[in-house]
């Protein structure tokens, strides 16, 4: 298992008349930790930084032990997207291709639309029933913060504002890395959609506020300060995987014992590598061999 300690945290709000709920992340560190390990370029580590921000802020949506699976499936060029999240801020990602970047897009901003092209958002929640959740809607932008606020409009009837953002740097490392999740709850006053809708419309790039130095309490307060905004939870978030020499085995199991045996016959060590962390685990003949009694 890995487990990286960082300086970032989430936020959980309410606003309004309990009309209102949000969630504000800082997730620096925790995506510069995902680039580190899979050495992603510039718009794959937006497009995977993204996704990992809104799956951290997802799953703070949840509690106890359930957990949300994210997937995006676009046709562009760095293939598929996966990150999961549990309810204490732990997140980890992956992305199929991390060696992609273009030039600045129109706006001068990383291409990431570019990036993920077109195809489907895929949301899966383990909420420990008896089947899991699972919810799918089009990429309507590839920007990805617009394609989950569509997830929540279309998947979950929730009308949602939803702002994400990664900044690079020169070298490739993350520069600042966040999000931003304003879901107006079944029951509010219809003008506070309108309200919401203009603020958001004409607020600056989370990522820019947060690299001039505001803090994601802050970015709160100036959006929902006058609209009775309590913060509940602090939340420490952070780069967690939960891959372990135990779940490899089963993985090894699940192959089936001809792939195992195979595996045998080369009289070498077998190496597995999770391709989330890209931690590697090594299997000797003899262990190998105790494993197909298991099949």
């Amino acid at each position: 298992m890995t487990d990286s300690l960082t300086n970032d945290y989430l936020l959980r709000i309410m606003a309004g008349e309990d009309e209102i709920r949000g969630f504000a992340v800082l997730a620096t560190e925790t995506v510069g930790e995902a680039q580190r390990r899979h050495g992603t370029l510039p718009a794959a580590t937006a497009a995977l930084g993204r996704t990992m921000a809104a799956a951290v802020m997802m799953g703070a949506m949840l509690k106890g032990r359930e957990k949300v699976f994210v997937q995006v499936l676009g046709d562009g060029p760095v293939g598929r997207i996966m990150a999961d999240a549990d309810s204490q801020g732990g997140v980890r990602g992956y992305i199929e291709n991390p060696l992609v970047h273009f030039p600045p897009n129109a706006q001068g901003k990383i291409d990431v639309a570019r990036a993920v092209g077109k195809g489907q958002l895929m949301v899966i929640k383990d909420l420990g029933l008896r089947e899991p959740y699972r919810g799918t809607v089009p990429l309507v932008s590839g920007e990805l913060g617009e394609d989950f606020a569509y997830y929540f409009l279309a998947s979950e009837q929730v009308p949602s504002a939803v702002a994400l953002g990664v900044l690079v740097e020169r070298d490739g490392s993350v520069r600042t890395a966040g999000g931003l999740i304003v879901q107006l709850l079944p029951g509010a006053r219809e003008e506070l959609a309108d309200l919401l809708t203009e603020r958001f419309q004409n607020m600056p790039p989370f990522t820019r506020m947060i690299d001039s130095g505001m803090k994601p309490e802050e970015i709160l307060h100036m959006s929902l300060g006058d609209l009775n905004l309590r913060i509940l939870e602090r939340m420490p978030v952070r780069f967690h995987c939960t891959c372990s020499r135990e779940r490899l085995e089963q993985v090894l199991i699940a192959m089936g014992r001809g792939e195992l045996e195979d595996m045998l016959a080369a009289q070498e060590d077998a190496e597995v590598t999770c391709r989330f962390c890209g931690n590697v685990y090594r299997f000797t003949p003899w262990e190998l061999q105790k494993l197909i009694l298991q099949t």
